[in-house]
């Protein structure tokens, strides 16, 4: 009995040593990451035994140096080809879209280098309008004229929109405020300009505003404008005449100028209210004339009410009607720099400007609205 009792105790001392040795095995077992030993060891290298010559590394495609392997008569092509857009209108001696024009009639120059037309179309399309409204308390005072012919101009403007087209209104002062964004929905916009009752501030930063909106619709596509509806008279804008100019070539948006208080002007002078305001205001009118002509616009100048439907019918037509040509430059420098424009008419078997005639066959005169140019990429580094 006492032998049994033995045995039976021996035996549970060995399942209990089993039991902690086992743990203590498969944890010298385990992978230790905390260790720096490698599995194997390399054998040890004789003395004389040179080692073999190191690989050079990859080199890396972000470098310059990579294209210096390739050989000078190997071409390279690459992906991100300069594809520049250009929206064409020609006008009659009334302002009026001529249609039907081919596409061989068509000579694109930029810089005074010939260009290969890649891309032409022609038709109606949606469009997207930026509508910039001066509205301060200098000239638009509740119930004055100009508040009255500023009210008059927005409202008959948006009139003539039609449902697919897109409007944002904008109203300036010292500040540029956006009123409405983007949008389809004409009702919007109607409310937004409920809002121009009571202006804020004297000043009117033309410039700023101008720029400020021409930057925000550069990445828009399609047909796109902005209609700007005041004195252009500036007052405080942070930023001078020829950087705006520069920044609205720039841009590529077409800007349609429409001025008011010409009516108000021509009555002070018929009183005999001249001074050195109109000087002012006659600079204000070559500055707005010249945004409209360097971004592919029109200027307007109306005098009476009643020429205001006539000219939302021209810039409709100039926006709508309008033919689309794209081509690749042959100046392929990413340099940054700004590119001329310049689109013709000619006759492509005589290489002369071509001649237009009217259903009666008598030749008319025509103009040829398109931006003056735009800025070269520049090269990512």
């Amino acid at each position: 009995m006492k032998r049994s009792i033995s045995l039976f105790g021996f035996a549970a001392f060995v399942l209990v040593l089993g039991g902690l040795m086992v743990p203590a095995l498969l944890a010298q077992e385990s992978p230790q990451p905390q260790s720096s030993d490698s599995v194997a060891k390399p054998k040890t290298k004789p003395d004389n035994e040179t080692p073999p010559p190191e690989k050079s590394s990859i080199p890396s495609e972000y470098k310059k140096s990579k294209e210096a392997d390739v050989p000078k008569d190997t071409p390279t092509f690459r992906s991100n080809a300069t594809t520049v857009s250009v929206d064409v209108a020609v006008l009659d001696d009334h302002d009026r879209f001529i249609p039907t024009i081919p596409r061989d009639k068509f000579r694109v120059m930029e810089d005074g280098v010939p260009q290969q037309i890649s891309e032409f179309g022609h038709g109606e399309a949606p469009i997207t309008i930026c509508m910039v409204i001066e509205f301060s308390n200098r000239f638009q005072r509740f119930w004055s004229q100009g508040w009255y012919e500023t009210l008059q101009a927005s409202y008959g403007f948006l009139q003539t929109l039609k449902p697919d087209d897109n409007v944002a209104v904008v109203a300036y002062d010292m500040h540029t405020t956006i009123l409405s964004d983007f949008s389809p929905d004409k009702n919007k916009a109607m409310e937004a300009m409920q809002r121009l009752r009571i202006p804020g501030f004297s000043e009117s930063n033309i410039f700023d505003a101008l720029t400020d909106m021409a930057d925000r619709m550069t990445s828009i596509e399609g047909r796109k404008a902005i209609v700007v509806i005041a004195t252009g008279l500036d007052t405080f804008s942070k930023i001078t005449f020829d950087q705006a100019r520069k920044s609205l070539q720039e841009s590529g948006v077409p800007i349609y100028s429409i001025s008011i208080l010409q009516i108000a002007r021509i009555m002070a002078e018929s009183r005999g209210m001249g001074g050195p305001a109109d000087m002012s205001f006659l600079q204000a009118d070559n500055e707005m004339r010249t945004f409209a002509r360097e971004t592919g616009g029109l200027a307007f100048f109306p005098r009476f009410y009643g020429e205001y439907p006539s000219v939302f019918r021209q810039i409709e037509e100039a926006l709508r009607n309008e033919y689309s040509l794209a081509y690749h430059p042959t100046n392929t420098a990413r340099d940054g720099k700004f590119r001329h424009i310049k689109v013709e008419l000619v006759n492509p078997d005589t290489n002369e400007p071509l001649r237009v005639v009217n259903e009666k066959g008598k030749p008319i005169k025509y103009k040829i609205i398109a931006k003056a140019g735009y800025k070269a990429p520049r090269e990512v580094e």
